[in-house]
């Protein structure tokens, strides 16, 4: 008997296939002496449409809702149905003894797996292959120590809870909103407070009201202090003629040394990676976007095998990979790494509770390299990039800590209080690993929006001072500043709101905020998140409950209760249910209005209604405002993919007397396109052509030639 191995991707299958032996390929399997190994695509299997339960549904009428079936049904999804197809024949194949699930170690990967499985009334043993990353001695290994699949009934719980949750708030509110306001208005269970908090910080900033403020300092010469007016102060002083009072007392005066202090620092290595971590780093330090973050992440895992499984929210490493450590030093020790992990492999590995710690792992640990060869030159340089940082940040857990003497000096003017810190560096420790970067480039920074208010004493070298020796003050300064509204979110400070509020998974976080992006409720300008005039009326017509990230992090926390087999799956969906319910009706009774924040000027020659105009992937297009109105017409003309010869941007679609045409305006640059089915197609009928006019004309030819040996025995004929 065989066992069939269902893996998530066909590059993730072809490689298991590989590893396991299996040289037989067909069209959707690989098969060996004993293993089939077969893929999803994706999902294959989905939660069934309204219409799938009553062709009625089709249509969205606002007295239809709440959408609530007793039993949620399962459906094929049409684009991949030949997959499906093919995956079931393999399941009925009487050779065929058991399953093994190698879908991607999680949550989403268990249900891509068990809903198949669901449908094709899979009733033979099962296993799980659970790995963490995707090399051949990790796939080698998970093969010999299969769990079975049963220890994953609470994890494929928590999915399918996570499903038809998303289902039903977010199908349900969205319909009632877009019925109710005649508008596209997209709502979510994990979406809106996350919208909602993007709102709260722009009400934050819209409300506040910058003030002037004014600081003091005294220049000793060799450095100089800050004044305060005592130790918790932050030496901001609101009126002018106090600030001027300050200077005045200073001016020309002999500063005491009233305390002195020297106190030796620690600042210890950086946790590992997890999703959210790494996110939001590539976010501050190189610009990436969540998504982006994700998707480079997702190739050094599946393609290079170069880090484990990404989809991780643990930055902690569990026992049983200490013994791997040293190998995985060895395989980065390549590059600018070299030097760096070589001195770490001449000694013994220091391994500490701070990065290991079986506790703090569920399913999978921090991302770490693998022990894979590594070539960096066969990487992009946005994977380059990214693996520089997870390299970086690995190597740095061996590091000792950062040393520094920190020496602070209190000084006394009178009644007056002068304040003064130093640093002086004693052991670089796991900072060696950014020399040259950014001194903060590693750091557990807090939030870039948290102003920590003792950053207002400059750090510098101070001279030698002993305890009540007077130090002229050779001038005193003022300095006028303003204070500054709460700053936009960045994806990385919006990552870290989210987490903290329990707002979706590490896996779903990017995801959340490109659907947010793509149904234009917020828009992305230089690096920050802002909300749009549909975003900021959307969240004014959803229920407060909705909105606030209180109610989807204890659904959260919930669903992880669930997962670990501690929570109640029947519970938590009667509760979904009600709060779908409740939800739709303060939909039908809200008596708000919503205007379209991007109604034009010009009128639909249909029905005589508002156009809008709209942004999508061809340029910007005039869409009818009424939804039961299907008038839309290019605002702009739509781009081919062709490319100007001269100055290779894309060219503009036309229609012409002689057909469609590319056009650069620029170059003044014009391609016919040939017929309305596209180049595909004529490629496929001047095959056609040549095979049916010619007996002798090769396909190596150039399409010239063959198209006049073809017309040469037409005219013949």
């Amino acid at each position: 008997m065989k066992s069939l191995v269902l893996a998530e991707k066909p590059s993730v299958a072809k490689e298991i296939a590989r590893v396991l032996g299996c040289s037989s390929k067909h069209k959707s399997y690989m098969e060996g002496p004993s293993y089939v190994v077969t893929w999803a695509l994706g999902h294959l299997v989905t939660l069934a449409e309204p219409e799938d339960y009553d062709p009625k549904y089709k249509t969205w009428n606002l007295e239809d809702l709440p959408l609530l079936p007793n039993k949620m049904n399962l459906k094929v999804m049409r684009e991949t149905s030949h997959q499906y197809k093919a995956v079931a024949q393999l399941c009925k194949r009487s050779d065929i003894g058991e399953l093994i699930i190698a879908t991607d170690a999680g949550r989403e990967g268990e249900l891509v797996a068990r809903w198949i499985m669901e449908l094709v009334h899979w009733r033979k043993p099962f296993k799980r292959l659970w790995i963490s990353s995707q090399t051949d001695k990790a796939i080698k290994d998970g093969f010999k120590a299969l769990k079975p699949g049963q220890h994953y009934n609470n994890l494929y719980a928590s999915a399918v809870c996570r499903a038809e949750a998303d289902w039903l708030i977010g199908l349900n509110v969205t319909r009632a909103l877009t019925v109710k306001y005649n508008a596209q208005l997209a709502a979510g269970r994990v979406q809106t407070p996350t919208l909602g908090a993007l709102m709260d910080r722009e009400k934050e900033i819209n409300q506040f009201q910058s003030q002037p403020f004014w600081t003091v300092s005294a220049e000793f010469g060799d450095f100089q202090a800050a004044w305060r007016q005592n130790d918790s102060h932050d030496g901001r002083l609101w009126s002018r003629e106090e600030a001027d009072a300050v200077v005045a007392r200073l001016q020309g005066q002999k500063a005491k040394v009233d305390k002195l202090r020297t106190v030796e620092k620690l600042e210890p290595h950086p946790q590992a990676f997890d999703l959210t971590e790494l996110q939001r780093e590539a976010n501050k330090r190189l610009g990436f976007s969540a998504k982006m973050t994700s998707n480079v992440l997702q190739k050094l895992y599946e393609q290079h095998k170069l880090v484990t499984y990404p989809r991780t929210d643990s930055r902690y490493l569990s026992s049983d990979i200490v013994p791997t450590l040293k190998g995985r030093l060895e395989s980065v020790a390549v590059g600018p790494y070299a030097p760096l992990a070589r001195k770490l492999l001449r000694g013994q590995l220091a391994v500490t509770k701070r990065f290991v710690d079986d506790s703090k792992v569920s399913d999978h640990h921090a991302i770490i390299p693998t022990d894979e060869y590594v070539n960096l030159s066969a990487l992009s340089n946005d994977e380059r990039k990214l693996y520089d940082l997870i390299v970086r940040r690995f190597i740095s857990l061996f590091y000792p800590p950062y040393k520094y003497d920190e020496t602070s000096v209190t000084l006394t003017v009178g009644a007056d209080k002068l304040y003064a810190k130093g640093k002086i560096q004693k052991d670089i420790g796991w900072k060696e690993l950014y020399a040259g970067n950014d001194s903060r480039f590693a750091s557990d920074d807090e939030d870039e929006d948290e102003r920590s208010e003792d950053k207002r004493t400059p750090e510098q070298l101070l001279p030698a001072l002993v305890q009540g020796q007077a130090v002229p003050v050779k001038q005193s300064r003022l300095k006028e500043l303003r204070t500054m509204p709460p700053a936009r979110y960045t994806e990385a400070s919006l990552l870290s709101k989210m987490e903290k509020h329990g707002l979706g998974t590490p896996a779903t976080r990017a995801d959340i905020i490109e659907k947010l992006l793509s149904t234009e409720t917020i828009e992305r300008t230089q690096n920050r998140l802002i909300p749009t005039g549909k975003g900021k009326q959307l969240i004014e017509l959803v229920v407060d409950e909705l909105r606030s990230p209180d109610l989807t992090a204890e659904w959260e926390r919930e669903l992880e209760r669930i997962a670990l087999g501690k929570g109640d799956a029947a519970k938590f969906m009667a509760g979904i249910r009600e709060q779908a319910n409740k939800w739709v009706n303060a939909v039908k009774n809200e008596t708000k209005e919503y205007k379209p924040h991007n109604l034009t000027h010009s009128r639909c020659p249909e029905c005589g209604k508002l156009l809008m105009e709209v942004k999508g992937k061809r340029g910007k297009s005039f869409v009818c405002s009424d939804r039961e109105c299907s008038y839309r017409r290019q605002a702009e003309p739509a781009l081919s993919n062709k490319r100007c010869p001269q100055c290779h941007k894309k060219m503009e679609i036309h229609n012409g007397k002689a057909g469609k045409y590319a056009q650069c305006r620029p170059c003044n640059v014009i391609e016919m396109l040939g017929d309305k089915q596209g180049g595909r197609v004529n490629k496929h009928q001047q095959k056609k052509m040549i095979d049916q006019y010619s007996d002798n004309v090769s396909l190596s030819n150039s399409l010239a030639d063959a198209l006049k040996a073809a017309m040469n025995k037409q005219t013949e004929d």
